[in-house]
């Protein structure tokens, strides 16, 4: 991509859209999640974060799960649950994927988490390997689709 991409906060309701759009394109359309699983409630208390192109478009997105929300998923209040990463496909391998990853990995330090955790699609380990996470534990299934779970420490 010859321009920067931005990723920030998703602010108000026409980003909050705009990150559930990409999650529609992504895994309910191309990945065939039911939209009932797709969007749940811990989406109104998440960090969603927006990568948007030069031009504005949306072109990926992803949620942080922390406190009590994470709490459920990780089991451990100082551990952060990154969820819910999706890329459009035109926008895959540009590096809006390591982008989002970073952009939550630091709000869940802004927020005094030691580690974040996630469930990675078992397609995508490699990517999340190469940005410093520890696949652990067994294969597990998440919408019809194989996942490991994933561990890293922030510093």
């Amino acid at each position: 991509m010859t321009s920067p991409v931005e990723v920030r906060v998703a602010v108000g309701e026409t980003d909050t859209a705009a990150c559930f759009e990409v999650r529609t394109e992504v895994f309910v359309v191309e990945q065939s999640v039911p939209a009932s699983i797709e969007y749940d409630a811990y989406d109104a208390g998440a960090v969603h974060v927006l990568a948007v192109g030069p031009d504005g478009v949306a072109l990926g997105t992803g949620r942080l799960l922390h406190g009590a929300a994470a709490l459920g998923k990780t089991g451990d209040l100082a551990v952060g649950s990154l969820g819910r990463l999706a890329v459009r496909k035109a926008a895959r391998g540009l590096g809006v994927g390591v982008a989002l990853v970073r952009a939550l990995e630091a709000e869940a330090a802004e927020r005094g988490l030691c580690a974040v955790e996630l469930g990675a699609q078992t397609h995508a380990l490699g990517f999340y390997e190469r940005l410093g996470y520890v696949a652990y534990g067994p294969e597990f299934q998440d919408a019809g689709i194989p996942h490991r779970a994933m561990r890293r420490p922030l510093p």
